[in-house]
């Protein structure tokens, strides 16, 4: 019982110590809607990075239960998650709109073993077109960082970069009640709201049990597969 209140009582700090932060990172975004997201990394004011790999997702790269091939992270920030998923099986493209992350992420894992087996590129997910299509995506502080009228122009995006039969990962964050943001509100509604009439089914959606620090219980992972349409014709 010490035990987990102690635990609380850390989350509850944690929470605390960030909320300055994530004020002061909103303020910045609504002050600077053409280049928020790269004045923000430049200032420091960066609350959504772990600095570190999303834990479910080292786990599901471990246990061999993500799809081979082609994997996406767009908004990959830092780039912890595309280098722990990369693997001689898996070639992972890490794209951000922020020139300064992508170079912090050059310079960090330049040296990493799995060097060649991933990518980072400055690009705009809503009108980048890559040659390729891929086999897995991964959506993580992404889909709650636009603005909520954009969510419908995310998974017509989504769709078209995901092959028949790929799929999509969404670490649902922030299931919560609160005004404004971001991160803005999620809930499962407003992922199938988008998803299923791009050709999406959901596969599982489960709490994510591996959530760090004040994320705990707010957080969802829904895996969704993107369906084969055969044609009529």
């Amino acid at each position: 019982m010490a035990t987990e209140q102690m635990q609380g009582e850390t989350e509850e700090t944690a929470a605390t110590l960030l909320l300055p932060n994530l004020l002061a990172f909103q303020e910045l975004i609504h002050s600077f809607p053409e280049d928020g997201w790269e004045k923000c990394w430049e200032q420091g004011l960066t609350p959504w990075d772990l600095g570190k790999p999303t834990p479910i997702l080292q786990q599901l790269h471990q246990m061999g239960a993500l799809p081979k091939g082609r994997a996406l992270v767009p908004g990959c920030g830092m780039g912890y998650d595309v280098v722990s998923i990369a693997c001689p099986e898996r070639y992972v493209v890490g794209i951000d709109i922020s020139e300064i992350a992508l170079n912090r992420a050059v310079q960090l894992f330049s040296s990493s073993p799995n060097v060649n087996h991933f990518i980072f590129l400055k690009e705009d997910f809503f009108t980048w077109h890559p040659t390729e299509l891929f086999d897995l995506i991964f959506d993580y502080t992404f889909f709650c960082a636009i603005e909520p009228e954009m969510r419908v122009a995310w998974a017509e995006q989504m769709s078209g970069l995901l092959r028949p039969d790929g799929e999509l990962i969404t670490l649902m964050f922030p299931i919560s009640d609160h005004i404004g943001g971001p991160p803005y509100k999620v809930s499962i509604s407003d992922y199938e709201e988008v998803l299923c009439p791009m050709g999406f089914e959901a596969i599982s959606i489960m709490d994510n049990e591996l959530a760090v620090g004040p994320r705990k219980g707010k957080e969802k992972i829904g895996r969704w597969r993107k369906i084969r349409v055969n044609s009529l014709l």
